[in-house]
């Protein structure tokens, strides 16, 4: 048997310190400090948080140099600084500390910290329990870490770099049942495992600003050296799925709280799906995000997928079933449900083969006689006279408010909006119609400008991050809005999310080629493109 070990540069101090120690540690923090104390964020939707000397800012994962917090690190931090200084756990003085307070079945989202942020030593002393931690690679290994209570962890070189750490919410963590390993590596190689009941654990997180770019050995990672060019449309599958795990799949594990904070109410048109189905349907939602409509009828049963864990996590505290999954990959068994929901999801895919492939993931999931309702975003953003809000509205010479959009959309604005205009129309003539309109293929990715018309079908769509999610009264969004307003202070951060964007006939027919399948319906609704599917 090949021994597991700990990620590079990982080390695990137990009892760095005594029971006295951590109970004065622990009576030192008070949490209504934070009060008095600007820009602190005390309380974030997964765990209790105070910051020292400087505040870790989760809009842009870093910290703001120039403003310091008033009265530095906790003078009762000063012995055990000097104990690890002394022991070489680090090599300066840290000037700033992030105290965690994790109730059981709370964690931490898997990250790496901050590259410019922070300097190469970071220790965490873990206080009150212990707590399994979960390491990850690039590449995919995961190791397990037991952190006994009263122990000092201490990451530096590749493991503080490359891995990401991060704590699963969870009430019970799996550990190794010997009472002799207090703290280790959790493998079902290694003895018998049992299950350790979660008790509150608060950590205490040190570490040295940086106050010049990081020039580490892993620039692939590194904020400071990396440059990531313009992508380009995906020639094949790999670069597909490249595409998509760094502007679908990481993008929305950042911008999850705030992403969810705008999308709190159901869809009258899918709601009136939903309720139309039998008492006691199965009825999965792949994609489910925030879980929305997982609780839309309390006559059916009802889970959810999607492929953002964070997304996942904040469905579970809502009290929905949901677990994590890629919608080309559900893993339940075919033919179990009812019906299934895909709203706003498939547009994410960057190959019509993929898009292809999700929607037989639907439909494999389906019972004969099962249906399926599919949403994605439209490039007509006006039709048949419904004018999506998703449009920046500008005023014209004459003073009347005008939509902004393109030739494209006004030429088929008077189409009928029930099924396809273009009837025979083969796949690859839907294509040619929709880049013949004064629109161009463009070999990079373009980014979209947000409530604008949209002119092209591939494109990567700006998110700006705002600190504070709580909209103001009043203050309307549209179906996937995303133009989000800045903090007035600093500008806030942008992500990037790839879209296809369809167009109009160009859904119908990729669910066309799918085998034993009738498309009972198609119609717009408020700038997307939507289908019920029936199984044969």
């Amino acid at each position: 048997m090949t021994p597991v070990t700990l990620p590079p540069g990982l080390r695990v101090i137990e009892e760095l310190v005594s029971p006295e120690e951590e109970r004065q540690l622990l009576e030192s923090i008070d949490w209504a400090e934070d009060e008095v104390i600007p820009n602190v964020q005390k309380s974030l939707k997964h765990r209790r948080v105070k910051h020292f000397g400087y505040e870790f800012r989760y809009d842009n994962n870093n910290v703001d140099r120039d403003r310091p917090l008033p009265g530095g690190l906790p003078d009762i931090c000063n012995t055990l600084l000097e104990k690890c200084l002394k022991m070489g756990y680090i090599t300066e003085k840290p000037d700033q500390l992030t105290i965690n307070q994790y109730e059981p079945g709370q964690g931490i989202p898997p990250h790496i910290d901050t590259h410019s942020a922070f300097e190469d030593d970071i220790i965490s002393l873990s206080l009150g329990a212990k707590i399994v931690m979960d390491f990850k690679h690039p590449v995919g290994h995961a190791t397990a870490v037991v952190l006994p209570q009263r122990s000092l962890l201490v990451m530096s070189g590749e493991s503080r770099y490359l891995w990401t750490h991060g704590i699963t919410p969870r009430k019970f963590d799996i550990v190794q049942a010997s009472e002799g390993q207090k703290i280790g590596i959790v493998s079902a190689d290694i003895g018998d495992l049992t299950l350790n009941k979660r008790e509150r654990r608060t950590s205490f997180t040190f570490r040295k600003v940086r106050r010049s770019p990081c020039s580490c050995s892993y620039p692939s990672v590194c904020d400071s050296q990396r440059k990531d060019p313009a992508p380009s449309f995906p020639d094949d599958e790999r670069e597909a799925s490249k595409i998509e795990g760094k502007y679908v799949h990481e993008v929305y594990e950042e911008i999850a709280m705030h992403f969810s904070s705008t999308r709190h109410s159901p869809w009258p048109r899918v709601v009136e799906f939903l309720r139309a189905l039998p008492c006691g349907s199965v009825v999965a939602d792949v994609g489910c995000g925030n879980g929305k409509y997982l609780g839309v009828s309390k006559d059916l049963y009802m889970f959810g997928c999607d492929r953002s864990k964070a997304l996942v996590d904040i469905s579970g505290e809502k009290g929905f079933q949901a677990f994590v999954c890629d919608a080309l990959s559900v893993p339940v068994r075919s033919g179990s449900c009812d019906a299934c929901i895909s709203i706003a999801v498939i547009h994410h895919f960057s190959t019509v083969e993929r898009r292809l492939a999700t929607l037989r993931e639907l439909v494999r999931l389906l019972r004969p006689g099962g249906r399926a309702l599919v949403y994605v975003w439209a490039m007509e953003q006006e039709y048949n006279k419904q004018k999506s809000k998703y449009l920046k509205a500008k005023r014209a010479s004459n003073g009347k408010v005008e939509e902004m959009v393109s030739d494209t959309v006004k030429e088929m604005g008077n189409s009928a909006c029930q099924g396809s205009v273009y009837p025979n129309e083969s796949f690859s003539q839907c294509k040619d119609r929709c880049f013949s309109a004064n629109q161009t293929v463009h070999a990079k990715l373009p980014v979209h400008t947000n409530r604008t018309s949209f002119d092209s079908q591939d494109l990567l769509v700006p998110w700006h991050l705002k600190d504070g999610t709580k909209k103001k009264a009043g203050q309307a969004k549209s179906h996937d809005s995303l133009a989000c307003s800045t903090n007035s202070h600093e500008p806030s951060p942008v992500f990037h999310r790839y879209y296809h964007v369809f167009c109009e006939g160009e859904l119908e027919l990729i669910c066309k080629r799918l085998d034993c399948i009738k498309v009972q319906e198609s119609y717009y609704d408020q700038g997307n493109w939507c289908v019920v599917l029936e199984k044969q």
